[in-house]
Formats: C-alpha cells, structure tokens, sequence
C-alpha cells in the first residue's frame, strides 16, 4: 500500500527562474523507512514543505496517505507529523510544556500516547523541567521527534534530523527510528549525510531538484557500472593531479585517506602494474593502489557526472 507517492512534482522560486525541485516521482510504501538523500540545497526541504502541505506546487501532483496535498490539505495536516529541520519548539517553555501544547493543539494527551513515545519520553524525563533553549543538540532533537509524533501520525517526515549533533547522538536516533518503524509508522527521512543512506530500506538521491537513482541502497550499489579503485601515496595533492592527468584514467576525486578512480577500460592485473610504475615515475613515493567495493557516495559522484 503507498503511503507517499510523487507524480512529476515541481517547485519553483523567483518567478520561475530558480527550478527547485524539478519532476520528482517516487513512491513510498507503507511502513517503509525512505531516505531523501543529497546535499544542502538539492531540494530536499522544498519536497518536504509541499509534502506536509506548507508549499503548494508549481507542477505536478503528490499524495500523502491517498490524500491529494492541495484538496485535502486539512486531513493531511492531522494524519502527518513533520520535524523541519531547525529546531522550532518554544525555547522558553520546558520540555514537559512543549510536548503538552503539541499534544492539546491534536486534541490529545501525552498519558493518551505515552506508549507510543515512550522509549524516547524516557531519555527526556529526566529533563521535563528544564526549558527546551537549555538542552543540549541531541536531546533538542529527540524532544521535536517527540512533538511530531505525539499524535500517532500515519506517515511521518524528519527534514535533515541528524545536522549538527554529535555521532553518538546520531546513532541514538537512528536506533530510535528503527524502533518506530517496528510500530508500523512510515517514516521519510532527509540527510546530506551518505553513510546514513545505508541505514533506510530505500533511498533517492537528489541534486539540483532532479532525482538521479531511486533504489534501496545495496541495489544501488551493485548498479556501479565499473570496477572501483582506491589509490594513496605520501603526496596526496601531487598524487590526484598526476591521476586527473593520466590518459588511463576516467574519474579521479579525492575521498577520505585515499582517491577513489576508475578506468575508461578495466585494467589487467599487468596494466594496472604498469599504471603504478608510471605514477612511481612521476615521483609518487609509498604507492598504494587497490580494488574497493563502492559506497553510496561513490554512486552519487558518479551519477552526478
């Protein structure tokens, strides 16, 4: 059953100059824990604010829950819980008081849904007193996971709900995300960050408002049409310079403690004994070159060129 589905949905910004988001269609199903991947300005946050009905759109149509996001904007808005991505509860009002004014403006309680909250209530109550503007970034995040799902949403949206928090803090999210998701609540999710990619059952990858692969991640991964290679020396700079240069060599970007390449035909274990002399040549001391196994970011770059 879907639960989000997106026909050729459109957005744009300064009268039609700036394409947003441009033909995006993708389907979610229920229960499905779905990732929007892609970097600050992709058009992440524009999809979202159509989604829950804050944006209408320029082009095409979307439903939430087999609602249409322009008719039926008003049952939308009770069936969706939705955490943008900076924090916007009232910093002034403690954590208890925030999570009562959510709960009251869905004519609800927070007795009436503790169950349903409670693995994330039970790391805020030691906190209930204190104003919501005083806790740390990993706690701010999981009191506004707490507001937006105080009211049982059907399909629930997190915008970036990771940015700016500490690694622990992000895998106790996630780790809480997998627990909603056992509860049957189908959850869309946004990040810039690719390792997180891994951690949904499906993913889109978005840049410059167009989707460039619709997959779930392993799936996407196994479409990188080409072997992978990860290269290092003592002079990481020289030593992408020399590899952009190569006449062998199709893509080389620097990633991490190597640079990741690939060939415009595979190599033979022979020429690739050759391509590492000629980088020796080149003045390229303590060579490594090996064969890796692609990451999501791997895809995006190449997808993207």
């Amino acid at each position: 059953m879907e639960a989000v589905k997106l026909n050729k949905l459109v957005k744009t910004y300064h009268k039609g100059q700036v394409k947003a988001v441009n033909e995006v269609s993708f389907t979610i199903q229920k229960g499905e824990l779905f990732g929007l991947i892609g970097p600050d300005g992709a058009g992440k946050t524009s999809i979202f604010r159509m989604l829950t009905t804050l944006l209408l759109p320029d082009g095409g149509t979307a439903q939430v829950a087999g609602l249409d996001i322009q008719n039926d904007y008003q049952k939308i808005r009770s069936l969706v819980g939705y955490m943008p991505g900076r924090f916007s509860l009232y910093p002034d009002l403690s954590v208890e008081e925030n999570l009562n004014f959510f709960a009251q403006l869905f004519n609800t309680s927070v007795l009436a849904n503790y169950d349903f909250i409670k693995d994330i209530y039970q790391q805020l109550e030691p906190f209930k007193t204190r104003r919501a503007g005083k806790l740390s970034g990993g706690m701010k995040q999981k009191l506004a996971l707490c507001c937006a799902l105080i009211h049982r949403p059907a399909v629930l949206f997190l915008d970036e709900p990771t940015t700016g928090v500490d690694a622990v803090s992000r895998k106790e999210f996630w780790d809480l995300l997998g627990h909603l998701k056992k509860q049957g609540i189908t959850i869309l999710v946004s990040t810039p960050y690719m390792d997180e990619a891994s951690l949904c059952e499906k993913i889109a990858l978005i840049q410059n408002g167009r989707l460039l692969s619709v997959n779930s991640p392993d799936a996407i991964i196994r479409e990188f049409p080409e072997p992978l290679y990860a290269v290092q020396a003592g002079r990481m700079s020289k030593l992408l310079n020399d590899l952009r240069t190569h006449p062998e060599v199709k893509h080389a970007y620097a990633f991490g403690e190597y640079h990741h390449i690939t060939f415009h035909q595979p190599p033979t274990s022979e020429q690739l004994l050759q391509f590492n002399a000629d980088l020796e040549h080149k003045g390229n001391e303590m060579l490594k070159t090996l064969g890796i196994t692609p990451t999501i970011e791997d895809c995006f770059i190449k997808l993207m060129n």
